[in-house]
Parts: C-alpha cells; sequence; structure tokens
C-alpha cells in the first residue's frame, strides 16, 4: 500500500476512533497508563487495521467533510468505550451504596485507576474487577472488538441510530438494578440490624445506640464483604457477560442494525 495522501488521511481516521476507545475502556483507560503508551498503542494497531481496511471507499468533500469525519470516527470510537466501560461503574456504584449502609462513606480517599474521590469498598471492588479483568483475557477481548468494530461500522459510516438511545436508556435501568442486587445481602442484614436497634431504642433509651449501631454495622458489613469475596468470581463473570453483549450491541447499532 503506497503511502498516499488518502493514506495518511485515512489513517488520521483510524486513529481517530482507536483513540477515543483506549481513552475510555477499562484497563486501556487507567489514568495511571500514560499518554504515550495509549497514543503509541493506538498507532501501532491502527496500522495492522490500515491492511485490512477499504480506504477508497469513503468520500468526502472539502476540509470541512473531512472535519465532519474525523467527528463521527470520535463520537463513534467514544460510544464503544463507553458501552465497554459501563460495566466497570456497576461495581463502583455497588461500592458506593454499600459504604453508605455500613458507615465508610465519610472515609473517601484518592481511587488510583480514576484518580476521583471514592469510597474504600468501590476502590476495592474497582481493584478486584480489574485484576479479574486482566485474568479473563478480558483486554484481548477488547482489542478484538477495535478490530472488529472496522468490519461492522466502515469508517465514515457510523450513525447514532435511535436504537441506540433505547438500549443506553435500558442499560441505564439495569446499572441500577444490577447494582443493588450485588449488595441486597448487606441491605437486608442493615435493615435487620436497624429494625434491632430501633426495638433496644424504645426498650432501654439510656443506651446509646448510635455508638453501638455503628460499631455494629461495621462489623456487619465487614463480614458480609467477607463472604461476598467468595461470589465475586461469578459477579465479574456475569458482568463481563454484559461487557461483551453491550459493546456488540452498540456496535450495530451504530452500524444501523436494529
Amino acid at each position: 500500500m503506497k503511502f498516499t495522501i488518502e493514506y495518511i488521511e485515512y489513517a488520521v481516521l483510524i486513529i481517530t476512533r482507536i483513540s477515543m476507545i483506549f481513552f475510555i475502556v477499562p484497563f486501556f483507560g487507567n489514568v495511571n497508563i500514560p499518554v504515550r503508551i495509549k497514543i503509541a498503542l493506538s498507532f501501532f494497531l491502527s496500522l495492522i487495521i490500515m491492511n485490512s481496511v477499504d480506504y477508497s471507499a469513503v468520500s468526502y468533500q472539502g476540509m470541512l467533510g473531512y472535519s465532519i469525519l474525523i467527528a463521527q470516527e470520535a463520537v463513534t470510537g467514544l460510544l464503544i468505550g463507553i458501552g465497554s466501560g459501563f460495566t466497570l461503574y456497576i461495581l463502583n456504584f455497588s461500592g458506593h451504596m454499600l459504604d453508605m449502609e455500613i458507615g465508610f462513606s465519610m472515609a473517601m480517599e484518592m481511587d488510583p485507576t480514576t484518580q476521583v474521590q471514592t469510597t474504600i469498598s468501590a476502590t476495592f471492588l474497582t481493584a478486584v474487577f480489574m485484576l479479574m479483568f486482566i485474568a479473563s483475557d478480558m483486554h484481548y477481548f477488547l482489542i478484538d472488538a477495535v478490530v472488529d468494530s472496522y468490519k461492522v461500522i466502515p469508517i465514515g459510516e457510523g450513525i447514532v441510530s435511535p436504537n441506540l438511545y433505547k438500549i443506553f436508556v435500558q442499560y441505564v435501568i439495569d446499572y441500577f438494578v444490577i447494582g443493588f442486587r450485588i449488595i441486597l445481602p448487606v441491605f437486608a442484614c442493615i435493615l435487620v440490624i436497624n429494625v434491632i436497634l430501633g426495638i433496644l431504642a424504645r426498650i432501654a433509651p439510656q443506651m446509646n445506640m448510635f455508638v453501638f449501631g455503628m460499631q455494629l454495622k461495621v462489623f456487619a458489613g465487614l463480614s458480609l464483604i467477607f463472604i461476598l469475596m467468595n461470589f465475586l468470581p461469578g459477579i465479574t463473570d456475569f458482568l463481563f457477560n454484559e461487557m461483551q453483549t453491550l459493546t456488540k450491541l452498540f456496535m450495530l447499532s451504530l452500524a444501523g442494525s436494529s
């Protein structure tokens, strides 16, 4: 393949989509990974994909048309990246809700993977998710998804269809449902503890139920988290399946398929 102006223009379009994906998806989008590494990975993967893309199929008129193509590829990569990283936010949400129940929400810390303030349990669940992510070779799935996206969504043909909006709304609903289901045992246990504390407060009002209740909730919460560890592999497998499904649905919707 000759290095013509058309070749360079299409290389820029390919790098644009890949860069947007790699700056968002789990593991590759980690803020601890230097930007130069992300750019280098996007560049070398683009060189590989260039050999399998028909760069004569897309036409545009002038600089404005080319700018629209770049923006279109950036939006396509952004949406694919959001679809791939959606499941990571579910565990983060579960961790926040868990800490609100057991009283750890007052102890905020900096999440090293996102560089934002978060709770202890959210950081812990996110770290476990990333370890399972690497151990399950899900990072290879993301690379395959990037390559396959050019077969499903050729350059310049990505469209934001109404079906994509429906999929996004449905998974926002599932986001809350799955997040609550993960920590439902903790919710149930804390509810029982609150009922017991309420009864004790009526029977023995001289007892300091606030101090006693906080200690009891922390103990019960940590015990349930320890028990929850046995179910984390199954939870992460379910989330990985959701990640694959959502990524494929986003790609098909961007391709105009229903």
